[in-house]
C-alpha cells in the first residue's frame, strides 16, 4: 500500500509521520480544506490555491474520464492503489469497476496473477498456447474458483456501509464517480438481493449509472431496467463486435432508466462506419462512452495506440463539443504496451491526443 507523508501545522510539535492513504482520507474528512493531494503527490497546500492543484480533465466542455479496468494489469489492484494510478493519469471522473470498490470494503483478495492469466487467455485466443502454457492456464483456472467459492462465503456477510467512506476518500482527492461497473453482480444468474446491491452501491458511491454488457435475453434488460427505476439509478449497457445502430433499442423501450455505454473502438472493429450518425440521433441514450482505437475488419480489427486505428476520436469528440453533449469519454486502455513504455505513460498520451482534438 502507498503511503504519504504530511507535516502538522499549527505549531504542533509532532515530525513528519506516514498514514495510508485509506486511513488519511477515511480519519481526517473534516480537515481536508486545509490538505490536498494531488498527482505530484504534493501535500499540505495553502488553502487558497487547493483547488488548482486537484485533477481536472474536462477540456472545452467535454469530460475525458477513465474506466479503472485499463488498470486491470498492474500489480497492487486496491482501491487505494488504482487512486494513484488515477491521479498519475491527471483524470478527475472514473468509471469504477467493482471488485476494486468491493476489495476496499473487505472482499478477499484474490492472488491470482492476473497479468499471467491475460497474457495466457490471449495465447489461446490466438491459437498460441503450448502444452506448459494449457497446463498451466489449467491451473489459474482452479485457482480462480475455488476463490470464488471464498467470495461467495463472504457475500453472506457484506455491507454497503464502508462504500461512503471510499467515496469520501475518492472525492477528497478531486475524483468523482460517474459510473460503477459491477458486472459480475448484474447478470440474469444474480438474485434479486445482488443486483440491489449493485444498485444501491453505485448510488451510494456517487455513480449515475451502472455498466454491464447488454444481456441476450430481453427478459432481463426489462427487470433491470425496473429494478433500477425503484432504485433511482440507470443501466447502461455495454458492448462489443455485436454492437450496431438498433442494438440497444429494445433495451431502451423497455425502461426509461435503460441507457446505453457505447463503446467507440467495438463499435469501429464490428465495422459500423456511422458513429458520427449513431451518437447524433441517440445522444440522449448515451450516459457515457468508452473510447479506444481499434482498426476496422478490413484492418486487422487491432487495439492500438490513439491515431493509429480507424476510429473517428477526433470526429466524435469534436461533435461532443461542438453540440455540447454532457456524457463523458471513458477512455480505456487496452493495447499492448509498448517496450519501455508504461500504462500510466500509455494513458496520458491518449489523454493528450483528446485533448489535442478538443482544442483544436
Amino acid at each position: 500500500m502507498y503511503t504519504f507523508n504530511f507535516i502538522y501545522y499549527n505549531n504542533m510539535k509532532s515530525k513528519s509521520t506516514s498514514l495510508s492513504r485509506r486511513d488519511f482520507f477515511v480519519k481526517t474528512s473534516a480537515v481536508t480544506a486545509g490538505i490536498s493531494l494531488v498527482g505530484t503527490k504534493l501535500w499540505g497546500s495553502p488553502v487558497y490555491i487547493r483547488d488548482l492543484l486537484k485533477p481536472d480533465s474536462k477540456i472545452n466542455g467535454v469530460q475525458l474520464g477513465l474506466i479503472t479496468y485499463s488498470f486491470r494489469e498492474m500489480k497492487d489492484q486496491s482501491a487505494d492503489a488504482t487512486l494513484q494510478y488515477i491521479l498519475d493519469c491527471g483524470i478527475n471522473r472514473i468509471e469504477l469497476m467493482g471488485r476494486t470498490a468491493e476489495s476496499f470494503i473487505g472482499r478477499p483478495e484474490n492472488k491470482l496473477d492476473r497479468r499471467k492469466l491475460y497474457s495466457l487467455m490471449r495465447k489461446q485466443r490466438n491459437d498460441e498456447l503450448t502444452e506448459l502454457d494449457a497446463k498451466e492456464l489449467k491451473e489459474l483456472k482452479l485457482q480462480n474458483v475455488h476463490y470464488e467459492k471464498e467470495v461467495e462465503q463472504w457475500n453472506k456477510n457484506r455491507s454497503l456501509e464502508k462504500f461512503t467512506s471510499l467515496r469520501k476518500m475518492y472525492n477528497s482527492a478531486g475524483v468523482e464517480i460517474y459510473a460503477f461497473k459491477p458486472n459480475y453482480l448484474l447478470k440474469s444468474t444474480n438474485s434479486d438481493a445482488d443486483i440491489n446491491y449493485a444498485m444501491q452501491a453505485g448510488k451510494i458511491l456517487g455513480a449515475t449509472h451502472v455498466t454491464l454488457e447488454l444481456p441476450i435475453d430481453k427478459s432481463h434488460t426489462l427487470k433491470l431496467g425496473q429494478m433500477a427505476e425503484k432504485n433511482g439509478i440507470y443501466v447502461a449497457y455495454h458492448g462489443h463486435e455485436q454492437q450496431h445502430p438498433t442494438w440497444w433499442d429494445t433495451a431502451l423501450e423497455q425502461s426509461p432508466n435503460n441507457a446505453m455505454n457505447l463503446d467507440l473502438g467495438h463499435y469501429t472493429a464490428a465495422g459500423n462506419t456511422d458513429s458520427i450518425e449513431l451518437i447524433k440521433n441517440k445522444n440522449k441514450n448515451i450516459l457515457s462512452m468508452h473510447v479506444k482505437d481499434r482498426q476496422n475488419p478490413e484492418h486487422g480489427k487491432n487495439n492500438v495506440s490513439f491515431g493509429l486505428g480507424d476510429t473517428p476520436i477526433k470526429e466524435v469528440l469534436q461533435l461532443m463539443r461542438n453540440n455540447k453533449y454532457t456524457f463523458p469519454a471513458t477512455i480505456e486502455y487496452e493495447y499492448k504496451t509498448p517496450d519501455g513504455s508504461s500504462i500510466i505513460s500509455e494513458i496520458k498520451k491518449s489523454i493528450a491526443y483528446c485533448k489535442d482534438a478538443l482544442e483544436s
